[in-house]
């Protein structure tokens, strides 16, 4: 005769209830002898009344059980289904993680299942249909997530970071910056930007806020040394950066044809300063981060963007253009001649 006491059954009880029970799968007194048979015997036969006393012990614990019975005389139903994330919120967090590059096709796996179990076990299955992406761009090194942690650390802590900073040659082979010197910064704030996490940081040598991929970060370290905190907006210094590239903040004035004002409320918000100018045009005002990053940005409009001021700004682009028209159209023309 198999023995199980009363704590035993209590807690066996709450696990099959979270783990197999929501709003769609509800079960009666008999199913849950049944689910005690089935784990504990034939042999072994639970009381009804001891069974409902151990639902009414929990729900007084405030588990949360439902009850349904549709009519009197017929059969109560029972099931947990209060989550703390409903099954879309999941299916987001799922495909957060699927999506983020820095994270291994292992860590993927691993913490899909983890997600998964913050649910019942038929409500996970309905989650395991993955956001089709194309898994060759996900990373092959575990030490982002270690890195991002500890930038999180050193940030909280107020402490100076070193780390040797490259890229790839094209080679494929990962070469380190400075002759693989140490970079020493003040970091200020990690963000997430264009499927990749940067850390945002103060660089003693240059003098100036910069940002560096965290995938392109090696042998990251918090030393002793320590800071004093200072206010960053972080939001506001990613929307005036453009596809991450660093450079000196300015005031810009940029001729858009309208349709593109979507767009430019997408990458600015609705706050944007954007004044129209005749019948076919708008003129957006903002102060941005004058880089490589942004002449390449309004190159993808063509003709439908002219940048109006800061003249350094128009002289950059114009020298881009004339760039291209030499490499397309001047070398076609001395062929044809």
């Amino acid at each position: 005769m198999v023995k199980v006491n009363n704590k035993q059954r209590l807690l066996k009880l709450m696990e099959w209830f979270r783990e197999e029970t929501d709003e769609s799968n509800e079960w009666t007194i008999d199913d849950i002898i049944s689910k005690f048979q089935v784990f504990y015997g034939e042999e072994y036969k639970p009381n009804k009344n001891s069974l409902k006393d151990d639902i009414e012990n929990l729900i007084e614990a405030n588990f949360d059980i439902t009850i349904n019975q549709e009519k009197e005389g017929m059969p109560k139903y029972y099931s947990h289904q209060y989550r703390l994330f409903e099954p879309y919120e999941l299916r987001m967090l799922i495909d957060a993680v699927v999506s983020a590059r820095f994270i291994t096709k292992e860590e993927t796996k691993g913490l899909t299942r983890k997600i998964q179990t913050l649910t019942s076990q038929p409500q996970a299955k309905r989650l395991q249909n993955e956001l089709l992406i194309d898994t060759s761009i996900k990373s092959e090194s575990r030490s982002v997530r270690l890195a991002i942690n500890d930038l999180h650390e050193a940030i909280t802590e107020k402490r100076i970071v070193t780390f040797q900073y490259g890229r790839y040659n094209l080679d494929k082979q990962f070469m380190l910056s400075h002759d693989g010197a140490l970079y020493k910064v003040k970091p200020l704030a990690l963000t997430w930007a264009h499927d990749f996490y940067y850390l945002i940081a103060y660089y003693f040598e240059a003098d100036e806020i910069r940002h560096y991929r965290i995938d392109r970060m090696r042998n990251v370290q918090a030393t002793e040394e320590s800071f004093t905190y200072e206010a960053f907006d972080v939001g506001k210094y990613v929307q005036s950066t453009f596809n991450m590239f660093a450079g000196q903040a300015d005031w810009i004035k940029i001729r858009f044809k309208n349709e593109l004002v979507n767009v430019i409320i997408d990458k600015f918000g609705h706050g944007v300063d954007i004044q129209k100018d005749g019948e076919e045009y708008f003129i957006l005002s903002t102060k941005a981060i004058v880089s490589t990053g942004l002449v390449n940005w309004i190159l993808n409009f063509g003709s439908q963007a002219e940048v109006v001021q800061p003249n350094a700004l128009r002289d950059r682009v114009q020298q881009e253009v004339e760039k291209m028209y030499h490499l397309y159209i001047a070398e076609k023309e001395k062929a044809v001649d």
